[in-house]
């Protein structure tokens, strides 16, 4: 690694030495840097919302030529930067043998204390620029709490989702995601405002 971090890579370089790698990395400017040096390790909170946006959006994308993605595949943002989103969602052609993301609609970031600046500033805007990212979903994982980007036309608009009850459509998918299986199987300690009550 230390190697590496000395010079700047193009993204052909970078997928290359990745291959030889233990753990992941993204490209940032051109410089490799570990996924987990940003996360510091995924908690069970993160895993656990992580893998249920992957079953619930894999099967109701099931033949419509539409897949939810780990973070072993990679999106470009620019020409000298590689993210790794929690999940993805890739609506082109299944290419065999890629590193990439070539169409993607959906990219998703879950919460970890280490990433959440970064996640909501950083990348936001630079999946922003991505011209086939049609949402951009940031989950956290102390709370059912959702915070979606949906483009229209040139801009971006936010939408807040709150509490297990929230159902955020994406209907350019053709899905949807019910926060309560987005959740499922986590516990969450009353709010201060419920205790008061």
């Amino acid at each position: 690694m230390a190697d590496a971090a000395r010079r700047r890579m193009t993204p052909e370089e970078f997928f290359h030495w990745q291959e030889g790698q233990d753990e992941p990395f993204e490209l940032v400017d051109g410089v490799p840097v570990p996924k987990h040096r940003m996360m510091t390790g995924a908690s069970v909170q993160h895993d656990r919302v992580t893998v249920n946006v992957i079953i619930t959006l894999g099967n109701q994308l099931r033949g419509s030529g539409c897949r939810p993605t780990t973070d072993d595949v990679s999106l470009r943002t620019s020409i000298t930067t590689i993210r790794r989103p929690d999940v993805t969602v890739e609506c082109g052609e299944l290419v065999y043998d890629t590193h990439e993301s070539r169409e993607p609609r959906l990219v998703v970031e879950v919460a970890s204390p280490s990433t959440t600046t970064v996640d909501r500033t950083v990348k936001l805007e630079e999946y922003k620029r991505h011209p086939t990212l049609r949402y951009i979903l940031l989950l956290e994982t102390v709370a059912p709490v959702a915070l979606l980007y949906r483009r229209e036309a040139e801009s971006w608009q936010p939408e807040l989702f709150e509490g297990l009850d929230a159902v955020i459509d994406l209907p350019e998918l053709g899905a949807s995601l019910a926060l309560a299986e987005v959740y499922g199987g986590l516990a969450f300690p009353p709010r201060i405002t419920d205790a008061m009550r």
